[in-house]
């Protein structure tokens, strides 16, 4: 217990104060060594321009990190005064450090990301914004952060509000934040692994198979598989699908201009275009 309480102490300590060129080391590090796994395990052998491809993907990724850097005061008087005062679930109970961490992780994703996602895609005007993520016709690893200025806004208070919730201090907020920069790359990443591997994971955390599956162009898929590290709350709450990876089509059914999702100047307006119910699967529609 007591090694299980260093480590976790020694691990806060660091993300409590962790230097922003190590966060960006993070950030960097993780798209450039799925950038290249994904030349060696393709999930989809694409037929396109990868670096023009990924222009508009690190144009968001920029204006996501300008925004949560410019809100981060607030992550940190948050975190600071929920720590203070004793304020969220981690404190209902004289919890081990290590206990406390793990269930912050949890409380973060499942109101941080789970919730916000869900959110984004059953409020009509929050999924036009949420739209510009889905609309990448070739999923690959720098799609993880392809979010509109505003969703980028929408998500920082769903994690504010996962602050609160969970009571979580600062360290481990950026270990969270650290942790899903991670996840998030690793699930958008074009790779193929074996498929007993790729279930194996889903269990517990979401793997790329069951990510590109929330990618897939038409409902229900689009509205299914919510998860952003752990795969349990797409579980608990019903919204875990399967579906087989190789009849994936990315993109939305109802935007279905490559050209235009690839456009930086359309993909800013885009939430402000007139709103299109999107279709059932063909399955579904065929019933």
């Amino acid at each position: 217990m007591l090694v299980k309480f260093d480590m976790a102490e020694t691990i806060i300590n660091y993300f409590d104060s962790i230097p922003s060129h190590h966060r960006a080391i993070i950030l960097v590090g993780g798209i450039t060594f799925f950038w290249i796994l994904e030349g060696s395990i393709p999930l989809f052998r694409f037929s396109y321009n990868k670096f023009k491809h990924s222009i508009p993907n690190f144009f968001f990724t920029l204006t996501t990190i300008l925004i949560n850097f410019s809100l981060a005061f607030l992550l940190l008087k948050s975190s600071d005064w929920v720590s203070n005062n004793n304020f969220g679930l981690i404190y209902l109970y004289d919890f081990p450090l290590w206990i406390k961490v793990i269930l912050g992780i949890l409380l973060l994703d499942l109101v941080g990301a789970y919730l916000a996602h869900y959110v984004e895609h059953n409020v009509k005007p929050l999924w036009m914004i949420h739209l510009v993520h889905h609309s990448d016709h070739k999923v690959d690893t720098t799609t993880a952060n392809r979010h509109h200025p505003l969703e980028s806004l929408i998500r920082f208070s769903f994690t504010l509000l996962g602050v609160f919730v969970s009571g979580a201090p600062i360290g481990v907020v950026m270990l969270y934040q650290s942790l899903s920069i991670i996840s998030t790359q690793f699930t958008h990443a074009n790779i193929k692994l074996s498929k007993k591997l790729d279930k194996f994971i889903s269990y517990i955390f979401v793997s790329p198979d069951m990510h590109k599956i929330h990618h897939h162009y038409r409902l229900p898929y689009t509205d299914k598989n919510y998860g952003n590290i752990f795969s349990i709350w797409d579980r608990i709450f019903g919204t875990f699908i399967y579906y087989e990876r190789e009849k994936i089509k990315y993109g939305v059914d109802v935007f279905p201009n490559e050209d235009k999702n690839s456009n930086i100047k359309d993909l800013l307006v885009q939430p402000f275009q007139k709103y299109q119910k999107p279709t059932l699967s063909e399955e579904k529609a065929s019933k």
